[in-house]
């Protein structure tokens, strides 16, 4: 790649590597992506729960509420989870007990009813959101030579209502990183491809909506790009190498609730 420092090459070539040594289910996610790669007013809904189906029938309301302690999915450590609904029931997704959820005022050019919730750890880090009502964009184009090397290291397929078309494929939740001068990271769930020969200038996390619906993005950016070292790099996560960011995704525990948060979305059609 014309203009890689030495160091940039050795981190490319860890690539393959890192792929490599994070085993057969790590090539399997990559292969599913690379190439193709309100208005309602109240309160909140929570509800305790250990499954993304619990979320349809809230039962309480208000301020979030005491749980018992429910089973993790596999990889996250926290043991007691809630239910967030917006007040006109269209989403609902669970997090820990302990996380703050907060809905905040959609950015301009949301369409009408669409919702921007932002999603904190305990300690108010901030972690993901979660936008309705976006509109269509289509993909900034990519000069030639532009594109840089990414990575897909978790895919899971995941059931939400989207669109089709050229460049699409089904919803995954999927973590990828991305070559800049760093390997920088990103989770969320999308349908859009990422770029052909495992190449790409930007990874959308954006859900393509189905015929007459608006998009929607639940991750912790809508878009990825290999950042420059004079580009703010949060909320992105930073990785000097890619077994950091395996380590991330397959030994870490805010990545594992993060995903189960994700899978755990329900959208009303």
């Amino acid at each position: 790649m014309s203009g890689t420092t030495p160091s940039s090459r050795t981190g490319v070539a860890g690539i393959r590597g890192a792929v490599l040594r994070t085993g057969a289910a790590l090539a399997v996610a990559a292969a599913a992506l690379s190439g193709c790669s309100s208005e309602g007013k109240g309160a909140p809904v929570w509800t305790a729960g250990g499954s993304a189906a619990e979320s349809t029938t809230p039962a309480t309301t208000g301020s979030p509420t005491a749980s018992a302690s429910v089973s993790s999915a596999p990889g996250s450590t926290a043991q007691a989870w809630k239910v967030f609904t917006d007040p006109a029931k269209t989403v609902s997704f669970e997090v820990p007990q302990d996380w703050i959820v907060q809905s905040v005022a959609p950015d301009q050019g949301t369409l009408p009813g669409g919702l921007k919730i932002e999603v904190k750890d305990a300690d108010g880090v901030y972690l993901a959101t979660l936008q309705t009502g976006l509109k269509p964009q289509p993909a900034a184009a990519c000069p030639d030579g532009a594109a840089r090397e990414y990575v897909v290291v978790s895919s899971v397929p995941v059931d939400l209502p989207h669109g089709g078309g050229e460049g699409t494929i089904d919803p995954h939740v999927v973590f990828r990183v991305i070559q800049g001068y760093k390997f920088f990271g990103s989770y969320g769930i999308t349908n859009v491809a990422g770029g052909a020969g495992g190449k790409s200038c930007a990874l959308q996390n954006v859900v393509r909506g189905p015929d007459g619906k608006a998009d929607y993005s639940f991750g912790d950016l809508t878009v990825l790009k290999p950042l420059a070292p004079d580009r703010k790099v949060a909320p992105a996560k930073a990785f000097d190498t890619l077994d950091q960011a395996a380590k991330y995704v397959h030994e870490g525990s805010e990545f594992a609730n993060v995903q189960r948060m994700l899978m755990s979305l329900k959208i009303k059609n």
